[in-house]
Order: structure tokens, then sequence, then C-alpha cells
């Protein structure tokens, strides 16, 4: 399950912690009392916050009188406790979180695959909310609201030029569904403001991104997250392009930071047609728990590759590792995140939760996913940077080896564990972006392409399909006079010799953003990937492997 954001103790709490954690393991016994119900016995051993009774939680109660009857100041109990809960929860592992109320819908939500809102995705640019794309099928496309168009006013309130933030956005555009909003629309550069009553409805938060034929027999599917409705939406993806003669499959899992198992494993069950482990679980409380396909897939599919790099963790992971151990595909890219933890969540009556580590996941070889995380303070959190640092990202050499024990593919192939799923090919980070001028610039890309687009829409209409445009538009040379203009009002100083090192990523990039615009993540991917080293070798091995005998369907 992917992690959450933690709230952190305030500066005030740190000025008494010495007190707080004199009650620490004491906080322990209460999440004791907590998850009574929910874990089964076990024989395993004792526990390091023995249960003896009612006292030590009337201790607690007792402190926190104190506190609230004698203490100095005034205090927010409520506050304390959270500290004190994150506090005990950074001791055990970096997944283990305690969740606020007020966050747990947004979470869950992000998880189930839906919420309740008014489908559009959107973007705040020079204070504006600027609308991305509206969600297909949705109110705010019924209505005909569209890419580009700027929301200016919510419920008759100004909302443009006042500091909005995203979060405000959210609170205001989604709600219950049958619920009505309104809001006002500036489109181009027509100043007038168009009303729109848009009824809440419940709205598809796809996780898969991007989905389409790579050529005549090779399927794509970029998988975000993985939620509720990945599987579903997976299928679908695969149905559409079985049917225009989809022979072999590239799932692309970079930068996915994981999220439901089960979703991942029914995935990863499409891919085989005989009953194999796919991945397992086990913990101190938990028995093993063993996860198979079913040896029913649906789709004859011949050669696989899966895309992976170092955000790629958790669910990504299993499913990586599911076909590496089976020697089922090829995995190209870097080394993944490393996430091997399983978190269940246990919901707290006040409406908060507590996402507790309960088990590790294990590859079929019996690989451990989880990377270290015990050592030196924020190690485990800067691990990404380290690779930068080390040359990792650029040279697999550099990997460090965390556990040099070998296990065993089903063809006898030797892997190890001890820190994520290594590639079969490796792929360096290309090296562009890294580039100064690049760096700086590209955060401004898309401010620039909708900016450019509120005046040159039209001569875009012409495009019929997202490979129509990567196919045949080219960014020009004026275009990218105006960007560097544009980037040097930003502050960005033009520096020509980096420019020209980066100026065919920077074209790539700037075409992507206007396909997105007009094809959503289609017409995005479709372009982006007409640079991507990573996936024209996952082509070269397709090609160069040949036809493999089908996991055929039943």
């Amino acid at each position: 399950m992917t992690t959450s954001s933690e709230k952190q103790p305030t500066k005030k709490l740190n000025t008494w912690l010495p007190l707080l954690f004199s009650i620490v393991a004491a906080i322990g016994i209460l999440i004791g009392f907590k998850l009574q119900d929910s874990i089964k016995p076990t024989t395993a051993k004792p526990s390091v916050f023995p249960i003896t009774g009612k006292q030590e939680v009337g201790k607690i109660e007792e402190i926190l009188r104190f506190i609230e009857a004698k203490y100095v100041e005034d205090v927010d109990q409520e506050e304390i406790v959270e500290g004190i809960i994150n506090e005990v929860l950074q001791e055990l592992d970096p997944h283990s979180t305690y969740i606020p109320a007020e966050d747990l819908k947004g979470i869950n939500d992000s998880l189930e695959g839906s919420f309740d809102g008014i489908g559009v995705q959107f973007l705040i640019i020079n204070d504006t909310i600027l609308v991305v794309s509206p969600v297909a099928g949705g109110p705010s496309e019924n209505l005909g609201i569209r890419a580009g168009d700027k929301i200016v006013a919510i419920n008759d309130t100004s909302v443009a030029g006042i500091g909005i933030t995203n979060a405000a956005i959210m609170a205001e555009l989604r709600g219950e569904k049958g619920s009505e909003v309104k809001v006002g629309i500036m489109r181009g550069n027509n100043p007038e403001i168009i009303p729109f009553t848009i009824v809440r409805d419940k709205i598809p938060d796809y996780s898969v991104d991007a989905s389409y034929m790579l050529d005549e027999e090779t399927g794509y599917v970029k998988i975000g997250r993985f939620s509720g409705t990945t599987y579903e939406e997976f299928m679908k993806a695969i149905e559409k392009m079985n049917e225009a003669g989809m022979k072999d499959l590239v799932i692309d899992l970079r930068q996915n930071p994981g999220g439901y198992l089960q979703a991942a494993t029914k995935i990863a069950g499409q891919l085989f047609a005989e009953k194999l482990l796919l991945v397992y679980t086990e913990g101190r409380t938990q028995r093993r728990s063993e996860y198979k396909s079913t040896g029913r897939n649906f789709y004859d599919i011949y050669e696989v590759v899966v895309l992976i790099d170092e955000g790629s963790a958790s669910a990504s992971e299993i499913l990586a590792g599911a076909v590496q151990d089976s020697d089922r595909g090829k995995i190209i890219g870097r080394r993944s995140f490393g996430k091997g933890l399983v978190q269940e969540q246990y919901n707290l009556s006040d409406g908060s939760a507590l996402r507790l580590t309960v088990a590790r996941y294990y590859t079929p070889s019996g690989r451990s996913i989880q990377k270290p995380y015990k050592g030196e303070d924020n190690a485990y959190d800067n691990d990404i940077v380290k690779r930068y640092e080390n040359g990792e990202l650029e040279d697999s050499d550099k990997v460090p080896v965390n556990d040099s024990t070998q296990y065993y593919t089903r063809g006898g192939r030797v892997v190890y564990a001890g820190g994520g799923i290594s590639p079969d090919i490796f792929v360096p980070l290309d090296t562009v972006v890294n580039n100064a001028y690049f760096t700086k610039s590209s955060q401004y890309i898309v401010e620039f392409v909708y900016d450019y687009l509120d005046g040159n829409r039209q001569q875009y209409e012409q495009y019929e399909s997202a490979k129509f445009f990567a196919n045949s538009y080219k960014i020009s040379d004026q275009l990218l006079r105006q960007f560097t203009d544009f980037v040097a009002k930003k502050g960005v100083e033009k520096d020509s010799r980096r420019f020209n090192k980066c100026k065919s990523l920077l074209s790539n990039r700037i075409k992507a953003y206007i396909a997105r615009d007009l094809f959503q993540s289609e017409g995005f991917y479709t372009v982006l990937h007409k640079n991507d080293r990573v996936l024209e070798k996952a082509m070269e091995v397709i090609k160069k492997e040949g036809k493999a005998k089908p996991q055929a369907s039943f």
C-alpha cells in the first residue's frame, strides 16, 4: 500500500519533547489495545510493550490531565497525542504512518479510484486555475468545458489572483454526488466570463495513464499507480489492443509508487497460462500468505517487457519481481525503489487511521524487495539523491550490493535481493536531464505551452489523432526562441551552449505538452516516447527475441 504524508510535530511541541518521550512506551500500550480486536493471537515472542492492564493507560490519562491543569501555557491535547504517535511510528519503519481524520478521505479516494466532483484535471498557473483536460464522460465535458479554459470564479466568488491552493480548489469543486457548483470560465483571450452550473457526479480517477499500439503488434500500457480500478482499466486496454492485433506487451511502471497488492497480482496473473507463485507475504504475527496466478489468462501474449526505474515501488516491484523470477519477460530500466513492507490500515474511533507495517513482500524466488532503512538519519529518505551522487543511475556497476545471497529464477538465472528489483537490461539516465539550463527552464514548459495555446489553439485543429500529430508536427526554431525569451523573463539566464545540448529534449517536452492539450494522456506519451531510450531498448529486445510461444488463453 502506498504511504501517506505524516503530520509532523509543531515547533511548540518540541519545547517539551523530553516529557513526551517519557510516555512513548505507554503510547505503545494504547496502540496495542487499539489493535487487539484486529490482530489474531500469536505464539511469537512477547511484545516489547507488555500489556498488563488498564493501569498504564490510566497513567497516560493522568499525565495528560496534569498537563492540561497545571502546564504553564495552553496546550492542544489532540496535537500532543498525534505528535507522540508520529514519533513512535518513526521509530518503527518508514512506512508505518498515522493518518489524521481530515486527510483520510482523500487518501482513500486515490486508492479506490474514484471521487465525487466536477471532473476536470487542473493546474494553477500565474495564480489562475487552468483546465488541463475534462474527464471523459464527466459532467464538465458534457457541458462543454474544454482544455485550456480558465476557472476564474466558483460559486460567484473570484478565485483568480488570490493565491488559491490545490487543497482549497478541491475543497470547493469536490462534493456530494448530485450537488451543484457554479463556475465562471474564461476562454482564450475573450474577457467574457461564461457561467456553468455543474452537477457533481462520481468521477473515475484513472490509474492507467495511457495505452496504445507502439506498432502493428506491440501494445503499450502505462500504469501510474495500483488502485481499486486498475485491473479493470488494464483489461479494457488489453482488450482494445488485442482487437488491433497486439501480440507483444510493454508494461510501463516507471515512477509508479505502488498501491493495492491485489491489483498488481491480478494483472501479473494475466501474463501466465499456468498456476504459479507471484508473491508471498510473511510477518512476525502473520503467517505466510501466497498469491498465485489462476492459470486462466484471457488473451494470448507473446513477449512481455516491464519498464522500471528508481520511482517504481511496492506493488510495481511485485509485478516486476513476478515476471523476472518466472523468466516470463525482460525487466528494463534502472533499479527500483525497494519498498517491500506490507501495511494494513486500522480505522480509529475518531475517524483517523493507523497504517501499520505487518509483513514483508517476497518474490517467488524468496527475495525480499525491501532496501535497508536502519542507520544514519534520513538515509532512507535521501536514497534516491544518493543514487544520483554515486553515479548508480548512469552506471550499473555502481549499484551497491546490500545482500550477496544468490536467488534463482525459474530458469536458473541468479538474482539478488537487498534493495529493489535490478533490471535484466540496464538503461542509464539520460545525462541531458542534469543539464543546468534544462533543469531550470523545463519547470516553465507547462506554463509556456498554455500561455502560447491561448492565442494559437486553432492552428492545431488540423491534427486528427495523437499519432498523426506526433509523426508530422515539428517544433519550429521560432517557437523555441519564444520559449527561451519566456523563461528569460522568469529569471533563467540564456546560455546558448547548454541550450544547444538540450534543445532536442526541450523540443520534445514542449511538443508533448501541446499534445496533452489536444489528445490528453495518449497524446502526451505518444510524443514523449519519440525520445525515450528505455522504450527504444524495449522495442529492440522484443524484435530481437522473436515470437516465443504465447501464454495461451483458456
